[in-house]
């Protein structure tokens, strides 16, 4: 969904809203059984930066290291060794700051988010198509919703400003073909880097016309009908799943 006029903050209340009435009236309560969890959905529910949810699980704050990617690096390194095998792999591929503090939440913290909370105000760089943070340079005003240790919904402030979105897709261009070059060089395959992309000239145009503010969300249909469904697969609710057709 979009909504002119509106922000992030607007998305958060529509998301407790749509999901609060859902639950309601599937189990006319707000207090649910998932796969032996107890879910509350009473509101408020939980609003926190991912910065200090990562501070609060790791006694690391990664808002200290601001440009220096080698200290960050190495912090993480010490962090995640004793959860992930491949720890070193996944940090040193980080090409920034801020790619490294999401490595670590995805790691440490969003595993253990099982009662319904809002994620805010993500790095910038993992971020291209969110507003700038009204008071925190470096950050975007974005919100994933997170229950059960699962992402339900992502959410940002638009990005009017077509001088800054050009820069930015730029950006993600060049790191795009740099990791693509990479794995050539590795002689390795990965298919997330294996297609060309350009720069969509005419979505920038439309912008240097001009947008209004604006907000917009993402909800994951599938992933809340297993929640208020008590369904362990997402193969259980999908309305129309894609069949294997044998010869």
């Amino acid at each position: 969904m979009y909504e002119a006029f509106s922000d992030y903050e607007s998305m958060m209340d529509k998301a407790e809203e749509i999901i609060t009435r859902c639950a309601l009236r599937v189990h006319g309560k707000l207090k649910i059984d998932y796969l032996g969890t107890e879910i509350c959905f009473q509101r408020p529910w939980r609003r926190e930066t991912m910065h200090n949810l990562v501070k609060e699980a790791t006694g690391v704050n990664f808002g200290e290291f601001k440009n220096d990617l080698k200290a960050a690096k190495e912090a993480a390194r010490n962090i995640l060794k004793a959860t992930e095998e491949d720890y070193d792999a996944l940090v040193q591929a980080c090409p920034s700051v801020g790619h490294v503090l999401n490595e670590v939440f995805e790691m440490i913290v969003e595993p253990k988010l099982l009662q319904p909370t809002f994620v805010l105000d993500y790095p910038v760089e993992i971020s291209p198509l969110a507003k700038p943070h009204r008071w925190c340079p470096g950050l975007v005003e974005r919100f994933e919703l997170f229950i059960y240790g699962r992402e339900l919904a992502n959410s940002f402030s638009e990005l009017t400003d077509p001088i800054d979105q050009k820069l930015r897709l730029l950006g993600q261009i060049e790191q795009h073909n740099e990791k693509r070059a990479a794995f050539a060089e590795q002689k390795r395959a990965n298919d997330d880097y294996s297609y060309d992309v350009s720069l969509d000239e005419d979505f920038i145009t439309a912008l240097e016309y001009g947008m209004p503010p604006a907000s917009g969300m993402g909800l994951g249909i599938d992933r809340l009908v297993m929640l208020l469904t008590n369904s362990a697969s997402i193969r259980d609710v999908i309305a129309f799943p894609v069949l294997k057709i044998q010869q």
